[in-house]
């Protein structure tokens, strides 16, 4: 059984400093995620999205927030345990011991759950249920692959129109359809489309998908109207997600909703485990990147106590050394 001070749940930004901040203070750690790479939602859903609201950045790439993340924990050396989940929380000797996917057992001094919004599936386009060929994605990881290609996007949220940015200087050719008149995406991003030539198409959906073992066609229908298809490479069908606290549902946590509740040490209601960023909930929560970075801090600096009685809660600076 393989023993760390702290074991992190989520690779998400706040994940990652959480990751940095116990190496700081001179932790062992293990990050845990059921998604492959490290970023969690930011890698997944959005890593050429310019985030606003990170201090520091005037702007900055979610792919390049991510490994910025990464380089300032390299050096305490973290154990990345990617693509596995943490199914079961017990005790031994009063310490929490994690089960993890594929039967590997670790056990923590403390753990600190930073799973966003918990795990996420895409919600899936109907007509591509049907269709068996390739060239339907729900994430774009590496824009750049689908340059020279005819995109269609199927969603109207600040992803699709996200997507839509991202693309359009890249692609042949983008077109983005959406069910309704009114979208949900930030009005900016809306109004910053609409001025490109980028093919917008509401109140309508797709009916058909052409192709053999890949995509070559898709057919668009108008509410009321004929349909119509288009060439196309690639389908994007960016229609939000849904989201769930998996197997941490079953832990006997505080929840409020799918929310699990801390006090304002970030401590929850289970003796070692605390929680910080998006999936916490308290009086007053903000959900941002920069306050999860703030909870992740508090989080490990509490859960330092907790695992050895005599170090300070607050260890000084990381500049007071320099």
């Amino acid at each position: 059984m393989r023993e760390v001070d702290v074991a992190v749940i989520g690779a998400g930004p706040t994940g990652l400093f959480a990751a940095y901040y116990a190496g700081f203070r001179g932790l062992s750690v293990a990050v845990i995620d059921a998604l492959p790479e490290p970023g969690g939602q930011v890698t997944a859903m959005y890593p050429e999205k310019l985030i606003l609201d990170v201090a520091g950045f005037p702007s900055v790439k979610g792919r390049d927030l991510v490994a910025n993340l990464l380089a300032q924990a390299a050096p305490f050396d973290p154990c990345y345990l990617l693509g596995t989940r943490a199914e079961k929380l017990t005790y031994a000797d009063e310490r929490p011991v994690l089960g993890l996917a594929g039967g590997e057992r670790l056990r923590c001094g403390a753990v600190v759950v930073t799973g966003g919004l918990g795990s996420f599936t895409p919600r899936p386009l109907p007509v591509a249920e049907e269709f068996v060929g390739a060239g339907i994605v729900y994430f774009v990881p590496q824009p750049t692959e689908l340059a020279g290609r005819d995109v269609l996007i199927v969603g109207g949220g600040d992803s699709a129109f996200d997507w839509a940015l991202t693309l359009h200087p890249l692609a042949r050719s983008v077109t983005l359809v959406h069910r309704r008149e009114k979208f949900r995406a930030h009005a900016s991003t809306v109004s910053r489309v609409l001025a490109l030539p980028i093919r917008v198409v509401v109140n309508a959906e797709v009916t058909r998908l052409h192709g053999a073992e890949v995509v070559t066609g898709a057919e668009i229908t108008v509410r009321g109207g004929a349909a119509e298809t288009l060439p196309v490479d690639t389908v994007v069908a960016a229609l939000g997600f849904t989201a769930d606290l998996g197997p941490l549902a079953e832990w006997g946590l505080r929840l409020d909703r799918r929310h699990i509740v801390v006090d304002s040490t970030m401590a929850t209601n289970l003796p070692r485990v605390f929680a910080a960023g998006d999936i916490t909930e308290y009086p007053g929560k903000v959900r941002l990147i920069a306050t999860g970075f703030g909870e992740a801090a508090t989080a490990v600096n509490n859960a330092a106590v907790v695992i050895d009685p005599k170090a300070h809660l607050f260890p000084g600076h990381s500049s007071d050394g320099s």
